[in-house]
């Protein structure tokens, strides 16, 4: 058991640094050099940067503004959410905003489409390793999540909203072409995040097997899922059978697809995508 906690950490800051790592080196080599301003933290740093940069002629370090901005995030973390997953988030902030700072610039292209884009892939990729890590990149993931559990509300919009303030602030003072390519950053961002992380993507699960027990077993070894068993009749044999409900994430699916052939090689499954469930339903945690 000990083996597989360390384990556990080792890969979630293996995540954490070379996620930080991405982070810095997409800031030095895509957005900085397309004026952009990423979601969250990250965007309201490079904003205070510029309006400080362009109204009092002053350079303030990237760690500096972004430190000050996550103190309370993460805060919040360690009282609330859990210290493990609130340090490993530490490891990414300040790592990324030292090399952000020591990182010399270094533009791929100048291109600002071709900026939004792949800066957009690059980001993807780095939060995409986070949640992998079971990590994050601080500031509003750790606030939604606290917000998220504490009233059981999904505050995301909230968020997407505080992003768009700061596209419109760095549209009326930097101009609206930066603001809108912006946008298309975030889009391409957040759909890799979609196509990579699959944690929480839902499947249910149609199993009919003449090994209900074993079978059933296993889900709840396997998910810490139970299910709901159903006598059924089999209309081609005519003999009795049961189906076994459930529902479980995506990765869970494959792993139990292939045990339940193991148990009953004549099972038959039917994997549905699930886009929304209510009622209990086991969510494993591990912040």
């Amino acid at each position: 058991m000990e083996n597989i906690h360390i384990k556990h950490e080792v890969k979630r800051y293996s995540c954490a640094v070379l996620a930080a790592v991405i982070f810095a080196v997409n800031i030095k080599t895509f957005v900085r050099a397309g004026g952009l301003y990423p979601g969250g933290f990250n965007g309201l740093t490079l904003l205070i940067q510029g309006i400080f940069e362009k109204y009092a002629g002053m350079e303030i370090p990237y760690t500096v503004i972004n430190v000050i901005l996550n103190a309370i995030p993460i805060f919040i973390g360690l009282k609330f959410v859990g210290k493990k997953f609130t340090l490993s988030s530490c490891c990414v902030i300040i790592l990324s905003s030292i090399l952000t700072d020591i990182i010399p610039s270094a533009p791929i292209t100048y291109d600002t489409l071709l900026i939004s884009v792949f800066g957009g892939l690059v980001n993807g990729l780095g939060v995409s390793l986070c949640l992998i890590g079971n990590t994050s990149s601080g500031g509003t993931d750790i606030v939604g999540i606290f917000f998220s559990e504490r009233s059981g509300r999904d505050i995301w919009n909230y968020i997407l909203a505080g992003n768009a303030c700061i596209l419109i602030v760095a549209g009326v003072i930097f101009g609206w072409d930066k603001a809108l390519y912006s946008i298309i950053f975030q889009f391409t961002s957040t759909q890799v995040v979609q196509m990579l992380h699959q944690k929480y993507k839902k499947h249910t699960l149609f199993i009919i097997t003449h090994k209900p027990d074993e079978v059933y077993q296993e889900i709840s070894h396997l998910t810490n899922h139970s299910a709901t068993q159903i006598a059924g009749i089999g209309c081609y044999t005519g003999e009795p059978t049961s189906m076994l409900y459930s529902v479980v994430s995506r990765e869970e699916a494959k792993f139990l697809v292939k045990k339940v052939t193991e148990i009953d090689p004549t099972a038959f499954v039917n994997i549905i995508k699930t886009d929304f469930i209510n009622g209990r339903f086991y969510h494993k945690t591990d912040y």
